[in-house]
């Protein structure tokens, strides 16, 4: 009754082949699919989003794959977030302020008023100073996932006219976000709100005097340069804090493995923003002519940043959670003026 070895070689065959006869045919799995929609147009998210999106659907090789759709495209960039926490699109790339995020933290998202000089200042916070953890815990209160934050360009003033004093800001309609809109009112400036792809025909046909959006790089790189006339090198910030976002639900259901390759695609974004703004905003001013540069002395312009301390102050009023973010960007900066340069000074 021993087996021998032929014969189980044999026998044994055979049951395999039978089993692997019998079993039911696997078919591949559909891609999971998003939709993931920015605060940029077209121009503008061919350096700002689309080079990430194409590298992760490519990584991903069937298994995942992302719809991009541009500012205002699907819905309103200010409902981008009711979209997104309800399930009507999967994933969105913006700041808080301009999706109008019902979250603590919203007020700094986009630009608070010279918390930052430099784009580098926003990863450092997040990631060194603990503001991504605060972000991630008031998304996750909303049913939303913060996958990361980066820096974009600074805010600078492009108008229609020459602006050399704070009294040359007084009675321009400017496109702007809300908080910046809010800050810039002190000395004022009359924030415009309008759909993004609206804002180059409001230029031409005067409705709005000019725009506190960008730094310089943006203003060619979407046609506002064409439409303006001068540019105004002194900024309310060195940087913008935009972040990718997803429904908590839709993220929960991707694999781990296409959740870090998320994570990993939104941070060469990240990384690839960091030097395109910052050859931008120097190249332009030196070599290129559409805008003239204009400035306010130093000693008017310190005015505006010591408003900005009592406005980071009302604003660590209104919440337990916004005065801890005020005091860790007050700790960071204190910081970086005691380091002094390159990280601060004047």
């Amino acid at each position: 009754m021993t087996t021998t070895r032929r014969k189980f070689l044999t026998t044994g065959a055979l049951a395999a082949g039978a089993t692997t006869l019998a079993a039911p045919a696997v078919h591949a799995q559909s891609p999971i699919k998003w939709r993931l929609q920015t605060y940029a147009g077209p121009a503008l998210a061919e350096h700002v989003i689309k080079p990430a999106i194409e590298a992760f659907n490519t990584i991903a090789d069937g298994q995942m794959e992302i719809e991009l759709y541009f500012a205002d495209q699907l819905v309103p960039t200010s409902e981008l977030f009711r979209a997104m926490q309800k399930g009507t699109i999967d994933a969105v790339q913006s700041d808080d302020d301009s999706m109008a995020s019902p979250t603590e933290v919203t007020v700094f998202g986009g630009y608070f008023p010279f918390a930052l000089r430099y784009s580098l200042d926003v990863p450092a916070l997040f990631n060194h100073y603990g503001l991504k953890e605060i972000w991630e815990e008031e998304y996750a209160k909303v049913g939303v996932k913060h996958i990361s934050a980066g820096s974009w360009d600074p805010c600078n003033f492009a108008t229609k006219k020459p602006v050399t004093s704070l009294e040359d800001l007084k009675g321009l309609r400017i496109f702007t976000f809300p908080t910046a809109g809010r800050f810039l009112a002190r000395f004022g400036v009359v924030p415009v709100t309008l759909p993004w792809e609206d804002v180059e025909v409001a230029l031409q046909t005067g409705e709005l005097d000019g725009i506190a959006w960008s730094g310089i790089t943006e203003d060619y790189t979407v046609g506002w340069a064409d439409v303006t006339d001068y540019f105004l090198t002194n900024n309310i910030s060195g940087a913008w804090i935009g972040h990718f976002f997803a429904n908590m639900e839709r993220w929960n259901a991707v694999p781990a493995n296409l959740q870090q390759l998320l994570q990993v695609c939104f941070d060469s974004s990240h990384y690839y923003r960091q030097h395109w703004y910052w050859a931008g905003e120097a190249r332009l001013r030196v070599e290129d002519t559409k805008l003239q540069l204009t400035s306010i002395p130093d000693a008017e312009w310190d005015t505006v940043e010591a408003e900005a301390q009592k406005f980071w102050d009302e604003i660590a009023a209104e919440s337990e959670t916004k005065a801890k973010v005020v005091e860790i960007i007050k700790k960071y900066n204190a910081n970086m003026r005691a380091a002094g340069r390159p990280y601060r000074y004047g």
